[in-house]
């Protein structure tokens, strides 16, 4: 059926044409005419939401090099991170590789010293400079982290005590150097690893296995073998009732082995005092401050009492600034190996020290090599192999 019609308007004529279905396709079901509708339709919708097959969005080969580029940066980075990681405790051997990292920087600092020779600094003036710089870059690094200064509530008293026995440790160090031979008073102060395990055993029930006895025993023999020479050398000048071995007789001796003694038991008690406030306060660091807090105003006090002040000149400056930075860093991966590891297994790295100084000193031609001191280094690198090998022990990891 068709209908038209024309209008005509002057010239124009609009016609209008009505056209209906035919009937074969309305007698079917609604469905083949919506089919049919559809089917005209649907390339109509399409065709606006496809994507060209090529354009200048969808070629990647001019991409590929810049991404690479950028990509690469982020693992170099990566893999940096991840080794540091493996290093402050991502490993099961984290807290003997911090110890024995620490005892490498204490080593670097006494190669710096003899390298880099400057004037003589009293004693208590260059623990004032040292003790300043730990105060300020521990304050920097907890600042910079949003970590609490003084750690918890519950680990204050902690941080009291760490400090205080510190500081005593220190100060009848320098007392024992100032009165002893250096030989003697460094024997004296690699006696803190002994004391310190010993402590942990009453204080925190350790386990002292016969592996870790022996350990400790062997390289405390290694350091005796390591300074047998000077020993010997010292006693030649008692004999000779030289003025300059005035000081190793009567009770100013006595009161030097006293002082020196005290010192490693404090300590030893200090090193127990890390490890229980790094792990109440979670961050190493904190600490550390809390030593350079106490320690850094007693020493002036100390230095303006005891001794006369020595006014710096710039390289003897510079080279207290760079040796502050060292035990900054040699203090905080001690306080992170003790909060990881065992206490007698952290002690016994301690000694790789006395090893690596004299090795130093063969190698530099300023010690003679010894039959002594090699079987003493030999003595202290075995011990610690063999506690590398054994390992962190089960309930400690």
């Amino acid at each position: 059926m068709a209908a038209s019609s024309e209008i005509s308007d002057g010239d124009d004529a609009v016609e209008l044409i009505v056209c209906d279905v035919p009937a074969s396709s309305s007698v079917g079901s609604n469905g083949d005419a919506a089919d049919s509708v559809s089917e005209e339709i649907t390339p109509l919708l399409k065709q606006p939401a496809e994507k060209p097959k090529i354009n200048i969005f969808s070629i990647s080969y001019p991409r590929r090099k810049p991404r690479d580029h950028v990509i690469r940066v982020p693992e170099s980075e990566a893999q940096v991170s991840q080794l540091i990681l493996w290093l402050w405790g991502g490993s099961r051997y984290s807290g003997m590789l911090c110890v024995a990292l620490s005892s490498f920087i204490y080593f670097s600092m006494e190669v710096v010293s003899d390298v880099f020779a400057a004037q003589s600094i009293p004693l208590f003036e260059t623990a004032f400079a040292r003790c300043t710089i730990l105060l300020v870059l521990s304050y920097l690094w907890l600042r910079r982290t949003g970590q609490p200064m003084f750690g918890p509530p519950l680990s204050r008293k902690l941080l009291i005590l760490r400090a205080l026995m510190g500081y005593l440790s220190l100060s009848s160090f320098i007392y024992c150097v100032q009165r002893l031979p250096l030989s003697q008073a460094i024997v004296l102060s690699f006696t803190t690893p002994i004391m310190a395990s010993i402590a942990a055993r009453i204080a925190f029930l350790e386990k002292l296995k016969i592996a870790d006895i022996a350990g400790l025993a062997c390289n405390f023999f290694g350091v005796l073998f390591i300074f047998r020479q000077s020993f010997t050398a010292q006693g030649e000048l008692v004999r000779a009732g030289s003025a300059s071995a005035a000081n190793l007789k009567g009770m100013h001796y006595v009161y030097a082995i006293i002082a020196g003694l005290f010192s490693s038991v404090t300590g030893g008690i200090s090193y127990c005092l890390i490890k229980a406030g790094s792990k109440a306060c979670d961050q190493p660091v904190t600490t550390v401050f809390s030593f350079g807090i106490l320690a850094s105003p007693a020493a002036l006090v100390c230095m303006f009492i005891f001794e006369e002040f020595v006014l710096p000149e710039l390289r003897s400056l510079f080279l207290m600034l760079l040796l502050g930075g060292l035990a900054f860093l040699a203090e905080v991966f001690l306080a992170r190996g003790l909060q990881l590891e065992q206490t007698s297994k952290a002690a016994n790295f301690q000694y790789t020290e006395a090893a690596f100084t004299e090795l130093w000193g063969i190698a530099s031609s300023t010690i003679l090599p010894s039959f002594g001191g090699l079987i003493g280094c030999l003595l202290i690198l075995a011990s610690t192999g063999c506690t590398i090998y054994i390992g962190p022990d089960k309930d400690m990891e």
